[in-house]
């Protein structure tokens, strides 16, 4: 059996590709029985395109492998604590677990109060601190 960190890692390789390509830092994975469904990264800057975040390019990817737009029974794993506009399209997928690497308390959905799916399970602090480290030196070399 495969632990929520064996997953991360997956995502928070993601998140350095997003580095590589000038985009903010965030990863993540889709898992279906303990399998890799889905894979994405932001695209907003490749894409000139403000909703390419990587939970939404995630839920597209996955929904289209599965073959209907509901994630029920996937695990979505992500480096950086979604945005409204992510934990929005993330509730309307019912997606069953979302596991988070590092809290955004400026833009993150949890401190606006906002929940997802009433039966989706929130876990958070998963590699906190490398997923959190990625997005400081990002921001940091644009200074």
């Amino acid at each position: 059996m495969f632990t929520d960190e064996y997953f991360m890692k997956m995502a928070f390789q993601e998140a350095e590709i997003a580095f590589e390509k000038d985009e903010v830092p965030i990863g993540c994975v889709v898992v279906s029985n303990n399998r890799v469904i889905a894979r994405a990264h932001n695209l907003t800057e490749t894409l000139n395109d403000v909703t390419a975040h990587a939970e939404m390019q995630a839920i597209t990817s996955a929904a289209n492998f599965l073959g209907g737009k509901y994630l029920i029974n996937c695990t979505l794993y992500v480096t950086m604590e979604p945005c409204v506009m992510c934990s929005g399209a993330l509730s309307w997928s019912q997606i069953s677990k979302v596991v988070i690497g590092a809290r955004d308390e400026q833009r993150g959905f949890i401190n606006k109060h906002l929940s997802l799916h009433p039966k989706t399970e929130i876990v958070t602090g998963i590699m906190e601190n490398e997923c959190s480290s990625i997005v400081k030196e990002f921001f940091q070399s644009k200074r």
